[in-house]
């Protein structure tokens, strides 16, 4: 498959990267500096602003899929309305280049712990990561309305973390995954593999999956 990674230098961009080279796909590597990604067969760097949907169509026009591991950067104080603008374009740039799958990876604080009740929202979530959060989940409410684009959104479950890749893993909805009593967890490569699973194999159209360690 030809696939366009955006945010291909990042924490889950890189392990995404990683798996999707490993599977012999053609990858074009979608970042703002590309000089933090480093040359590999059938990769192509493209630079490109994740903030500008023109520059988005042209760096992911021809390919059979979109994947989006945009983030802003935890360290930015406006981070909500960063990851927000960025989404808006990105989604409007893949539609502007005529592109029908897209796979955008966001976070758990939208996974839902109750009914009604969304990780987000409880007591304990940690603060430095509230507006983060709260970006990725308004951008899952904005995707719900898209009906152009045959769009998958990726929670990773509450705890991700690097680790070995083991190939397995289990998939959930929009229901936070447990492990027990605790939450369950997933290394950022098995995250990998099953975005690359659905990338080559769709599951979900349309809607929101987790997975976390099997």
């Amino acid at each position: 498959m030809k696939i366009a990674l955006i945010g291909a230098s990042g924490f889950v961009g890189s392990a995404i990267q990683q798996e999707a080279l490993a599977r012999g796909h053609q990858l074009s590597a979608i970042v703002s500096r590309p000089e933090r990604v480093t040359a590999a067969a059938n990769l192509t760097v493209v630079a490109a602003n994740a903030y500008d949907a023109d520059s988005i169509a042209s760096a992911v026009r021809g390919h059979d899929v979109v994947i989006s591991a945009f983030n802003p950067g935890w360290d930015k104080a406006d981070i909500r309305q960063l990851f927000l603008q960025g989404h808006a374009a990105i989604v409007a740039g893949v539609k502007a280049a005529g592109v029908a799958r897209f796979i955008e990876v966001g976070g758990a604080g939208s996974l839902y712990v109750a009914p009604g009740v969304q990780l987000i929202d409880t007591p304990h979530f940690p603060a430095e990561y509230k507006e983060g959060a709260e970006g990725a989940r308004q951008a899952l409410q904005q995707l719900q309305g898209e009906q152009q684009l045959d769009w998958a959104f990726v929670s990773p479950p509450a705890l991700l973390a690097p680790g070995a890749r083991s190939g397995h893993y289990r998939l959930g909805g929009d229901e936070l995954l447990m492990a027990g009593d605790a939450p369950a967890g997933i290394s950022v490569a098995d995250l990998a593999v099953a975005i690359l699973d659905e990338a080559e194999t769709p599951q979900h159209h349309r809607r929101r999956f987790t997975a976390a360690s099997a």
